[in-house]
């Protein structure tokens, strides 16, 4: 068995004996595939993660940056008390429709807003809404404009907040310096700022499994 073969099977070893079946999540992988959405939502114990993630937070607003089909929305949103809120951007109206229908069946439509458009143009748009601090942001859309991302995580957060931004191994060509790639780029320089940002404690972990060689950095705003 080859080494990244043994990564899911034991990812789906995991998966069987800590989360279960669940209709609602199963259902959006379903369809999302099959409205032609790529598939790299993030992975159930991923999913499980953030969901955990934001009850230690004890989190009641949350902002998600890149939707998707919904299913790491599906995560996040199951994580919220009932008069919580989430926030997902998502740069194209199909992926968003696709999220809609699977946040509706969900059971989140109340709870879920989906905002459709540039990330980059909703976000000043939602801070001139001057919402209260989100507690949780979730970083995970087009990883060349991850420093403006977090910037504007740092703009939407307050002390104590939570900064997760997903994918930030890219394979190990994070570690390349002589690798130009947009998205890789973009990752390290949020990388930068999370680590040399006065206002943040950060780390980042590598993991391996069905999404194979990868990882995720995390922040705690401080002040």
């Amino acid at each position: 068995m080859s080494e990244a073969r043994l990564w899911h099977v034991v990812d789906d070893y995991f998966t069987e004996r800590l989360l279960g079946d669940d209709e609602a999540l199963a259902a959006a992988l379903r369809d999302s595939d099959a409205a032609g959405l790529p598939p790299i939502a993030v992975s159930p114990l991923q999913g499980k993660l953030l969901q955990l993630l934001a009850r230690l937070q004890g989190a009641r607003r949350v902002l998600e940056i890149g939707t998707l089909g919904g299913y790491s929305t599906i995560w996040l949103g199951r994580a919220l008390p009932a008069d919580g809120r989430l926030v997902t951007l998502e740069y194209d109206p199909r992926h968003a429709e696709v999220a809609v229908r699977n946040l509706t069946r969900a059971g989140l439509a109340e709870r879920v807003e989906v905002r459709v458009g540039p990330a980059l143009e909703s976000l000043p748009k939602l801070a001139d809404e001057q919402p209260p601090p989100f507690d949780l942001v979730f970083v995970d859309a087009d990883k060349a404009n991850n420093p403006h991302y977090v910037e504007w995580a740092l703009r939407l957060t307050a002390a104590g907040s939570l900064i997760v931004l997903d994918n930030v191994v890219r394979g190990g060509r994070v570690a390349d310096p002589g690798n130009t790639d947009p998205d890789v780029v973009g990752t390290r320089a949020a990388l930068e700022m999370f680590g040399t940002h006065p206002r943040l404690d950060a780390t980042a972990v590598q993991t391996v499994g069905a999404k194979d060689h990868d990882g995720f950095a995390l922040a705690r705003v401080v002040s």
